[in-house]
Parts: C-alpha cells; structure tokens; sequence
C-alpha cells in the first residue's frame, strides 16, 4: 500500500550525495546546539517541532527543512551558517523526489503537499508512522533481497515522508489500523516495542488522528485492502491503491466516493483515538 510502498531499488551508482548533505547538517545542528546551552527538547519548544525530530536530524535520518533551518539559524547563534544551507537543501529535496520510481513519484509527491491525507492498512505500519529500525527490517525481508546501501538509501527516503508530520499550516492526516499489525513483532522484540511507541507518539499530537480496528469487530466493509484518500491542494480528493507494487490512483468521483464512504464507515467502526491509544498502551505492557 502507499504508506509501505515497496519502491524499486536503484543502482548503488545512481544514488547521490544528498544523504551526506543531511547527515552533515545534522552534525552541525548538534554542534550549535550543544554550544547554544540547549537541550533537543529546548530546541523543539523554540522551534515548534518534535523533540524526536530533532533527534532525527541530529542523527542524519530525517531531513532537516528549509523552514526549520531558517527558524533555528537565529536560535543557535549559526550566523547565517543555516540560513546559508537552504538552497543546497531545497536543491537535494528535489533530487529525492526525481529519485523515486516514476509509478511512484507522483503519489510521493502528491503526499508532500496535500491538505489530507487518510490511511486505511491492513498489512504493515504505514511508512510514515515507521521507525528506521522498523523500516530496515521490511526492506531485509522482502524478495528478491536488496543489497545494503540500496537498503539504507531507501530507510532514508522512507523516513525523509515523515516531514509532512511538521509542516504548517498543518495536513489533515488519519490512519486506521488493523490490530493485527500492531500484533506482529516486525524486526523483533526492541524493534516492535519502539514502533509502538512511535506511533503512541505520533498518535498524541493534535494535528493526528490514529483509530485501531480491532479483530474483535465482526463486520468489515473493506475486505478488498488498503487504501490511501488524498486531497491534493486545490484539487478534489482522490483514491490510491498498490497491491505487488501495482499503483493506481484512481481520480473519477464516483469510484473515489466509494473508498471516501468506506472509510466513513471503518472510523465509525473503529476504537475511537483514545480507547486506540489506551490498547498500544495495554500492548506495550504485555511485552
């Protein structure tokens, strides 16, 4: 499904050097911070974001923004140095984009700037609720195998989606999510854990709902799989499916008014945010 696109790897002689670009900043940011007396959570209260994406940037896994950039230049005491940064950055997020496969680009394009986004999963945590050792644990497993740095290179990029999580004005963004996903121990015992609490995270800011359906309901109306409703900005809602790394998109109002009432239905059927919250929690014990 779209939240767990599996995309096609390219050659390790095709991937650039944006990923080094990212992991530098990230040191730099460290570096300025550490001088600037602050800890990662006194960053992100001053610069409105995560503490947890902070850490990310610091460890080269998410992306550093060009808006965050620009907020914590003046923060940091950088001197312009960030600020100066920005174009380079502008620059590599476009090179990731062009990288993705073209079956796949469009939707990831779609979904960086769309005004909502609605995930229905049956099968994994979507991509953009999952943590990178979650992330590197799906990419090993698949078949035919992937190499190491083809691997790497697409953690990253699966990780680098999760920006949409601190834009703003904020995306409308909603997951529901088959229980039984939350059940599977992906990666192993640490790795699982850690993804629940991500989501447990993610599920606790305001701009995000996240219902579980739980495999107690016994009726369904969308037994056919996963879907992915996305309102492009200025545009009408539209519909996205994958199934073997098969994408369609589907735009005519009729058919996309069925997933749009399907999934009425599965959040109407689903626990509601908060008894969502309190089962991770429940499971998040029992391990």
């Amino acid at each position: 499904m779209s939240g767990n696109v599996v995309e096609r790897p390219e050659r390790p002689s095709e991937v650039d050097g944006t990923a080094h670009l990212f992991r530098a900043l990230g040191k730099i940011i460290k570096v300025l911070r550490k001088n600037a007396g602050l800890s990662q959570a006194e960053l992100a209260e001053i610069t409105h974001c995560g503490e947890d994406l902070i850490s990310a940037m610091e460890r080269g896994v998410r992306t550093p923004q060009p808006d965050f950039l620009i907020r914590a230049d003046p923060v940091l005491n950088a001197g312009g140095v960030l600020i100066a940064a920005v174009d380079d950055v502008r620059e590599a997020l476009a090179k990731v984009r062009v990288r993705h496969p073209d079956w796949f680009r469009s939707f990831a394009g779609a979904e960086a700037e769309a005004v909502a986004l609605h995930y229905y999963e049956v099968q994994a945590v979507p991509g953009l609720l999952q943590t990178e050792a979650y992330a590197r644990a799906v990419m090993r497993h698949r078949r035919p195998v992937w190499d190491e740095q083809t691997i790497e290179k697409w953690v990253a990029d699966r990780l680098a989606r999760q920006s949409v999580f601190d834009k703003w004005p904020p995306t409308t963004i909603s997951f529901v999510l088959e229980e039984a996903i939350l059940r599977r121990p992906t990666g192993g015992r640490s790795v699982h854990r850690e993804q629940l609490r991500r989501i447990m995270e993610i599920a606790s800011r305001r701009t995000v709902h996240l219902q579980v359906m739980p495999l107690s309901w016994e009726e369904h109306p969308s037994l056919d799989g996963a879907f992915t409703l996305l309102t492009p900005k200025g545009r009408r809602e539209v519909a996205y499916t994958e199934i073997y790394g098969h994408p369609r998109l589907i735009t005519d109002p009729e058919e996309v008014r069925t997933y749009t009432e399907r999934y009425g239905i599965i959040r109407a059927q689903a626990l509601t945010p908060q008894e969502s919250l309190e089962l991770i929690e429940k499971m998040l014990g029992e391990l």
